[in-house]
């Protein structure tokens, strides 16, 4: 093995180990966002609002009217859970712009579980409104639909 093969391997091996270095620290964060997923709904004023109308928001289908008057009668509950999660847009002043890349996983993972628990869900239409709703670009709409269509 020549000098400069041998070089350019420990540069190699360097750029790999610093690669998973990063990926780790995203593993490492999503790991603990798993763990950690949605704990506020079982504190207070969620767990008490929720637990009264949880029959109710499964029984209605995600964006239509009847949702919408449903959410205002849970508002104080859906104020606190936003404040306390970071992959919900509202929890930024920007919306969907304030957030990382993270963020954006775990949202996705959310609302793909949501759809299983809403009447007619269904990720893709949840996708399409929420693109209105949170002003996504068509990028990352690409982007959330070529996720979906690969792991869930």
């Amino acid at each position: 093995m020549t000098e400069k093969i041998l070089n350019n391997n420990l540069e190699t091996i360097k750029y790999i180990d610093d690669v998973r270095a990063n990926l780790y620290i995203f593993i490492t964060d999503l790991i603990q966002r798993a763990k950690d997923h949605d704990a506020s709904k079982l504190q207070s004023p969620e767990q008490e609002i929720f637990s009264e109308y949880w029959g109710e928001l499964g029984k209605v289908e995600y964006g239509s009217e009847k949702y919408k008057k449903l959410l205002e009668k849970v508002k104080p509950a859906i104020d606190h859970h936003y404040s306390k999660n970071r992959h919900h847009p509202e929890h930024f002043s920007d919306g969907i712009r304030g957030m990382d890349i993270l963020d954006v996983v775990e949202m996705l993972a959310d609302w793909s579980a949501a759809t299983k628990r809403n009447k007619n869900g269904n990720i893709h239409k949840s996708i399409e409104h929420n693109k209105t709703r949170f002003n996504i670009s068509e990028d990352l709409v690409a982007i959330l639909e070529n996720t979906v269509n690969r792991y869930f």
